[in-house]
């Protein structure tokens, strides 16, 4: 008998392609934990037959094997020499379609990707196949009534004299520092060493760093409040002592609410001059004019007052329809989103056209209270999530092109390299929700009533932002060197 006569023993039925199959699952689903389930599938055998025939199938068909022509290898020596084959075809399909299955007939909603290892699941030779993970889910919650709200609303007019202070500040950017043998007064800056104690034992130093006379300085995870006071007079070699108070949410848990003595030694005074306001400054920052720039800031300050508005009536919104949100968070997702939180606030400040400098010290404020701020968030964002779905929200591509032309103008880049870098950073996603959730506000504020409330703005500057952990990774003393501080330049 010639190969070609050769019969394809144990030939396999054609099953059913995998578009029109449906799987006989079994699923159980539990509670963990707060917005965790545990689920357990449990595959039928025959469904798992099923998989193995289309997988044999596929290999008679393509497999090329000494001695057999394709399509012609019988099913008995395809299913021997491929076994480790048709084993991941199986695999694969009855976890792809089951878990796409699953999504589709149950109400999971999760927030993450299963937490499972894929390549540890075997199916097994006989019997059943059976395989369980968890899963962090969106809160299930009843959604309150979120129309009709009463709304106060804060509102101020734009002056000279705001344009005038914001302009001070918008030079600080550009100054340039020159040493000054005079004493230290408001806003100048002191080059210095930290050395901190704690209950008298060394603990860290800082060897070199450039600190504003202002009445804040703000660590990561730390502040020294009245600084500008204490360091008022210093001059080259001047010592002066405080106390460093670290965060009550500092990263390093067993520093939390600690007090630190320093001792801060100014090795010399330097005094930011501002820049003249001449053709190549103006030149420098893209605007002809004195008066085109004093026109760019009184817009940045417009849409200041809008995003104060914003995040007033957006806290009053939250308060009121999350009165009822008692659902509780996991920790693990609560730290995750932390930095995730942190951005989209940074975006949004960026957006309105705050400072480098306001925008760490706020940064850094956010840093210092994450576990509370988070969870706010974390509510926050559930609540206008669920408000956008219910009523249907899209975040289009012209949506996003017009944020991001906003932002390119407020950072003097071009609109395709901010893209790239949102992309890049993974905060394009932030951005989208960021919009999503602005339009569920903005669907809120339609029905509201509004009590509109006079404020006076609060033009103090009164911090310098750092970006230096006091606490860092270990309690000793190491150089600090390389630590990098807001320039004072």
């Amino acid at each position: 008998m010639s190969e070609a006569d050769t019969p394809v023993a144990d030939a396999v039925t054609p099953a059913a392609d995998d578009q029109t199959y449906k799987l006989s699952l079994k699923v159980d689903i539990e509670s963990v934990g707060p917005c965790r389930k545990h689920v357990r599938v449990t595959v039928p055998r025959t469904d798992i037959d099923h998989f193995s025939q289309l997988a044999v199938m596929e290999i008679v068909e393509s497999a090329a094997v000494p001695g057999f022509r394709k399509g012609r290898v019988p099913v008995a020596l395809a299913q021997k020499r491929f076994k480790a084959d048709i084993s991941n075809s199986v695999r694969q399909r009855v976890l792809m379609q089951s878990l796409e299955q699953l999504a589709d007939e149950n109400t999971l909603d999760p927030i993450n990707e299963p937490d499972f290892d894929i390549e540890s699941l075997t199916i097994p030779d006989q019997g059943d196949f059976e395989y369980e993970f968890d899963v962090e889910v969106r809160p299930d919650f009843e959604l309150p009534k979120y129309d009709g709200l009463t709304i106060e609303r804060p509102i101020r007019e734009v002056t000279d004299r705001n344009v005038d202070q914001y302009l001070e500040k918008y030079l600080e950017q550009y100054a340039e520092s020159e040493p000054y043998a005079g004493p230290a007064k408001a806003n100048d800056y002191v080059i210095a060493s930290v050395e901190l104690t704690r209950a008298g034992a060394p603990f860290r130093k800082i060897s070199s760093v450039d600190l504003q006379l202002k009445p804040i300085i703000r660590f990561r995870d730390a502040e020294i409040k009245g600084f500008d006071t204490l360091m008022a007079g210093a001059v080259a070699g001047t010592e002066r002592r405080t106390e460093v108070k670290i965060s009550i949410e500092a990263e390093q848990v067993e520093m939390r609410g600690e007090t630190l003595d320093a001792v801060i030694v100014v090795g010399e005074v330097l005094q930011p001059i501002s820049p003249e306001l001449d053709n190549a400054f103006f030149e420098r920052v893209g605007f002809p004019d004195l008066e085109s720039l004093k026109s760019e800031i009184r817009g940045m300050l417009e849409r200041q007052v809008v995003y104060e508005q914003r995040q007033t009536v957006r806290r009053q919104v939250i308060e009121k329809i999350t009165e009822s949100a008692t659902w509780e968070l996991p920790e693990q997702l609560v730290q995750k989103q932390t930095e995730n939180a942190l951005r989209r606030e940074v975006l949004e400040m960026e957006q309105a056209g705050f400072t480098t400098q306001q925008i760490m010290a706020r940064e850094n404020q956010v840093r210092q209270n994450a576990i509370t701020s988070t969870r706010q968030a974390l509510k926050e964002h559930f609540v206008l999530d669920k408000i956008a779905e219910n009523e249907k929200i899209e975040v289009t591509p012209h949506d996003l092109e017009s944020e991001i032309q906003l932002m390119a103008i407020q950072r003097g880049e071009n609109p395709r390299r901010v893209r790239a870098k949102l992309i890049k950073t993974g905060v394009i996603e932030n951005l989208e929700a960021q919009i999503r959730e602005r339009k569920a506000v903005d669907i809120i504020l339609k029905t509201a009533v509004f009590k509109d409330t006079e404020v006076v703005q609060n033009q103090t500057d009164d911090v310098q932002a750092l970006s230096i952990s006091v606490c860092g990774t270990s309690s000793v003393i190491v150089s600090q060197a390389d630590d990098v501080a807001e320039s004072p330049a």
